[in-house]
């Protein structure tokens, strides 16, 4: 059996590692930015030559701007909505009515409960 410790220990490990991993990431990324930039920029459109930091500030710019600064559900999101979707199709009306009553706290409405719908 292994030890308390030992588990904190390759946690913290394993999370080192990804933070190591996610700056690397971070400092190749903006450097490729900086490089495409001053290809391609300054010959096409006369703009400036930037440095290595502009880049990065450049990038975090785009995030704030065109990603928000939320972080992302990641490339599966849709596809755990399409789950839903399909288990929620082959619930019965029954079933269907009970769960909106244990999560809305309301039943499938009147129609459901014999009670007749206000004409508009």
């Amino acid at each position: 059996m292994r030890s308390p410790v030992g588990w904190v220990a390759r946690g913290l490990a394993k999370g080192i590692a990804i933070a190591v991993a996610v700056i690397a990431f971070i400092a190749v990324f903006s450097w490729a930015v900086m490089l495409l930039w001053n290809y391609l920029v300054p010959e096409l459109f006369h703009g400036p030559v930037l440095g290595y930091w502009q880049a990065f500030g450049l990038l975090a710019l785009c995030r704030i701007l065109f990603g928000g600064i939320r972080a992302h559900r990641g490339p599966h999101g849709h596809w755990r909505r399409h789950m839903w979707r399909e288990r929620w199709e082959s619930l019965t009306p029954e079933e269907r009515a009970r769960l909106r009553e244990r999560f809305c706290g309301r039943g499938a409405g009147p129609a459901s409960q014999g009670e007749q719908q206000p004409q508009p």
